[in-house]
């Protein structure tokens, strides 16, 4: 079944929705989990199990009236929506960052990066179960975005020791690049095959 199209409000309008409802994941990170979720072969994940995701168990925002409710889920699938159609033509890249090049600014992009691939992506993609019947292409594919969340997390080790900032970034650049390209080959060779059919609707 085809969801009616819900526009995506921005990232402004957006950040003050989840700071409204005190949610704790990051932008960032919600973008590449619905990515994530977009492309995962779990066929029974609802968007509403994935946006519940978003807050820690017991926390999901209480909606009081059903017109809080259906603007609620309207914004989310509005976001849901903007990340099926970068899916849709092959074009999801990593969220672009702001820092600068000092050690404390490019341990935390390295957090961040960490962060947006493994409980991002990943966890989008696995839409919580971890033993999905993968073609082995695909499945190494998965491991190799696990393998490269971890390179992240060496670079940042790296910074703690006085590692040469330049080559820190040299790596951190390359290694975004293998993450997208990885993520490219998810999409064209498992996901845009069957594209229509993992258009989702909220329940």
């Amino acid at each position: 079944m085809q969801s009616e199209k819900n526009n995506y409000i921005g990232d402004d309008k957006f950040l003050k929705l989840l700071e409204h409802y005190n949610c704790p994941t990051p932008l960032s990170v919600i973008k590449m989990r619905f990515a994530g979720a977009v492309c995962s072969p779990n066929l029974e994940l609802r968007p509403a199990d994935v946006i519940s995701s978003l807050w820690p168990e017991g926390k999901t925002p209480r909606l009081e009236t059903k017109e809080e409710a259906d603007l609620f889920f309207k914004f989310f699938m509005g976001l849901w929506d903007e990340m099926f159609s970068l899916v849709a033509e092959n074009k999801i890249t990593l969220p672009s960052h702001k820092f600068s090049k000092d050690v404390e600014s490019l341990k935390l992009q390295c957090d961040i990066r960490l962060v947006e691939v493994e409980y991002g992506f990943l966890e989008g993609f696995w839409g919580g179960k971890q033993d999905l019947n993968l073609p082995a292409y695909i499945a190494r594919m998965t491991d190799s975005l696990s393998e490269l969340s971890g390179v992240y997390n060496s670079l940042g080790k790296k910074l703690d020791k006085g590692s040469n900032l330049d080559e820190v970034v040299k790596a951190l650049s390359h290694t975004d690049k293998m993450v997208e390209k990885a993520i490219a080959f998810i999409i064209e060779n498992s996901v845009l095959p069957r594209i229509e059919s993992l258009r989702r609707t909220v329940n």
